[in-house]
C-alpha cells in the first residue's frame, strides 16, 4: 500500500538529471513528417510505421537511434530503429495498458500502467523487473512518468496525487511498499470523476521541482516535490494548454503536446519554471492526435495515438518526426 504522509526529499537537481526524456541534443535537420532528416549522409524515415492495432501512447528514446513505444491495447512494448523504420515487440504485454514510459540509462523502461500502476521493463531482454501498485483508490490511471536519478514519478489523472518510486544510490529498485504518495494542493483544482487531470511531468529547467499539465482545464503546474504544492507556471497570453499531455524539456526548452489539438505547443521557461513565454506552435498534415514526444538528433518523435478513431485489429498507426 502507498505511503499517504511520508516525509520525502528526492533530488531534483540539473547537473544529475540523467533521464532520458530529454535526448541527446544535436543539430537540427531540415525536414518536415513527408520529408526524410538526412545526416551524414543517412536519412532516416520520417515516418515509422507500427504493426496494425498496436494502438501507441508513450515513447522513449535514449542516446542510441532506438524508439521504445507501448501499447494501449495490450500492453507490449515495441523498438523502433529511427535509422531504419524497422522494428519489433521486445516485451509481450501482461494484456493491460502501457501509457507513459520513460528510459533510463541503465536500460530499464519505467512504464505507467493506467489502472494496474506501474512496472519496470528490461529493454534488452523484455523482461518485466518489477511491478507496483501505486495506489488503492479508485478510480486511478496512471498516466505519466518521469525520471530524475534517485527517483521515477508517475501521475494519476484520475486523483490528485503523484506517486514516487524511491531509487537507491545505484539505481536499485524499491520494494512493493516503498511508493510515496504526494497529495497535490495550492492552486491545484482537481476535476472529479474519470476526467483526465494530471497528465505529462516534466522537470523545471534549474532541477528545483516539477511541472505537470492538467490536461481537462489546460494549466500548467509548478509542483514542489517535498509538499504536493502547485503554483500555476505563468505563461503570459498564451492559450490554454486544452488536451495537454506530454511534456519534453530540453535545457529551457519546453515541448507541450496536445493531443486532439494536433500541435506541440513551444515556451522558453524561466529558470525555476515559475513563467514561461511562448515561442511557437508546431503541427503537421500527419498528426492524428499525438500524444507525447521525444527528441533525437534534432528532431521530435510523436506517436498518432488516433484517439478519434475506433481501434480494430487492422487499424494503421505510426511515428511521426518533425523539426524540433
Amino acid at each position: 500500500m502507498a505511503s499517504e504522509h511520508r516525509s520525502f526529499a528526492p533530488q531534483l537537481s540539473r547537473r544529475r538529471l540523467l533521464t532520458a526524456t530529454a535526448a541527446t541534443a544535436g543539430a537540427v535537420l531540415v525536414g518536415s513528417a513527408g520529408t526524410p532528416a538526412t545526416a551524414a549522409g543517412r536519412t532516416r524515415p520520417a515516418v515509422i510505421r507500427l504493426p496494425n492495432g498496436f494502438r501507441p501512447e508513450g515513447i522513449a528514446i535514449g542516446g542510441g537511434p532506438y524508439a521504445y513505444l507501448g501499447s494501449l491495447g495490450d500492453g507490449s512494448i515495441y523498438r523502433a530503429d529511427l535509422r531504419t523504420g524497422e522494428g519489433g515487440v521486445i516485451s509481450a504485454g501482461p494484456g493491460t495498458p502501457s501509457v507513459g514510459l520513460k528510459l533510463d540509462h541503465r536500460g530499464r523502461l519505467f512504464v505507467a500502467g493506467r489502472g494496474e500502476g506501474a512496472r519496470v521493463v528490461d529493454a534488452r531482454t523484455g523482461e518485466i523487473l518489477a511491478s507496483y501498485t501505486l495506489t488503492t483508490a479508485t478510480p486511478t490511471f496512471a498516466n505519466d512518468v518521469f525520471l530524475t536519478p534517485r527517483t521515477a514519478w508517475f501521475t494519476d489523472s484520475y486523483q490528485p496525487a503523484l506517486y514516487a518510486l524511491p531509487l537507491g544510490r545505484h539505481g536499485e529498485l524499491p520494494d512493493a511498499d516503498d511508493v510515496v504518495t504526494i497529495t497535490l494542493s495550492g492552486d491545484w483544482s482537481q476535476v472529479p470523476g474519470e476526467v483526465v487531470n494530471a497528465n505529462g511531468i516534466t522537470s523545471t529547467p534549474d532541477g528545483s521541482a516539477l511541472l505537470v499539465v492538467q490536461s481537462g482545464v489546460g494549466g500548467l503546474h509548478r509542483v514542489n516535490p517535498r509538499t504536493g504544492a502547485t503554483q500555476l507556471v505563468d505563461l503570459g497570453d498564451a492559450a490554454p494548454l486544452t488536451n495537454g499531455d506530454g511534456l519534453l524539456l530540453t535545457g529551457r526548452t519546453l515541448y507541450v503536446v496536445q493531443n486532439r489539438q494536433n500541435a506541440v505547443d513551444v515556451f522558453r521557461l524561466a529558470a525555476d519554471g515559475r513563467s514561461g513565454v511562448f515561442q511557437r506552435r508546431i503541427t503537421d498534415p500527419l498528426f492524428d492526435v499525438p500524444t507525447t514526444a521525444a527528441a533525437y538528433r534534432g528532431r521530435l518523435y510523436l506517436p498518432n495515438a488516433r484517439f478519434t478513431t475506433t481501434p480494430t485489429p487492422e487499424t494503421t498507426y505510426d511515428v511521426i518526426s518533425v523539426p524540433a
